[in-house]
């Protein structure tokens, strides 16, 4: 994973300081581009720990075309949960509950959940019903019987809905493409939290990009990713600061155990990452 941490130290040097929507200053970069070969491996960070469950349950529930964080929250995946939140704490039914009383709120009570564990139309809904649409779908279709298309795009940015979701998409569009019997994905991705986000972003992507072509009957090629604004906050600098100090290890692998010709039949324990060595997690708090 040197093309990550090369990522973290470009914008260190040539990042300009600015401000932002939240309240956490940054460094950004425009325009970056990285590839990752799945055939030498998975690419999950291995400079620090992340929280390859969380991955993995995230990338299902978008594929389920879920919008809702019930789910995630159910299986203890807690990387949606302050966006609900901060919407909660504008509601005239909040009553100074902390945002864990929230999440066992979403947890233990299945109508306060429907009332204000929902994003709006993220993701999941713009992969599976994009006016109607279901992209995703319409991607592997693609994928099986017009190989050769340079069509097979899927887009979260719907300008129709963006005021109604909680937080407009980041990794906003992706293309694949088949080449050399391999199916390979390119994301692009308008904005990009290096620290926190990426190392998710890249590996959902990929895990994404094994999943596509298992049903598809093709080897997995390249994940590329291009990234709009790649930012480092200034509350993560030593953060990164201790990764660029740690020299990446060998990558795991995926070892899917089931073979389904229906993506959205994959279950958490249908997937299986092998020997995933890595230094320990570092903490960084979200800008919301």
């Amino acid at each position: 994973m040197k093309q990550y941490l090369e990522l973290l130290d470009l914008v260190l040097k040539k990042g300009t300081y600015s401000k932002n929507r939240t309240d956490i200053d940054a460094y950004s970069y425009f325009g970056t581009q990285s590839r990752y070969d799945l055939s030498q491996g998975f690419p999950l960070v291995t400079t620090k720990k992340v929280f390859f469950k969380a991955v993995v349950h995230e990338l299902l529930w978008f594929i389920s075309g879920s919008t809702n964080i019930k789910y995630l929250v159910d299986n203890n995946v807690r990387i949606w949960n302050e966006w609900p939140y901060e919407k909660f704490k504008k509601d005239q039914a909040f009553n100074n509950e902390s945002i864990d009383e929230f999440i066992n709120k979403i947890k233990t009570d299945d109508n306060f959940a429907k009332m204000y564990g929902d994003l709006g139309p993220v993701y999941g809904k713009q992969w599976r019903n994009f006016n109607g649409v279901d992209q995703l779908k319409n991607a592997i279709e693609l994928i099986k019987n017009n190989p050769t298309s340079r069509r097979i795009i899927v887009s979260a940015w719907n300008p129709c809905e963006i005021n109604d979701m909680a937080l407009p998409p980041c990794h906003s569009l992706f293309q694949f493409f088949v080449q050399d019997h391999k199916l390979h994905l390119q994301l692009y991705q308008r904005s990009a939290d290096l620290f926190l986000g990426v190392p998710f972003n890249i590996a959902s992507y990929a895990l994404l990009l094994i999943l596509v072509a298992s049903v598809t009957n093709l080897e997995p090629g390249e994940f590329i990713h291009t990234i709009g604004v790649a930012h480092i906050y200034v509350n993560h600098l030593e953060q990164v600061k201790e990764q660029l100090q740690r020299t990446p290890k060998k990558l795991p692998k995926i070892k899917l155990l089931k073979k389904y010709d229906d993506i959205t039949k994959f279950k958490f324990e249908d997937i299986e990452l092998v020997d995933y060595d890595s230094y320990p997690a570092i903490k960084g708090k979200v800008a919301v």
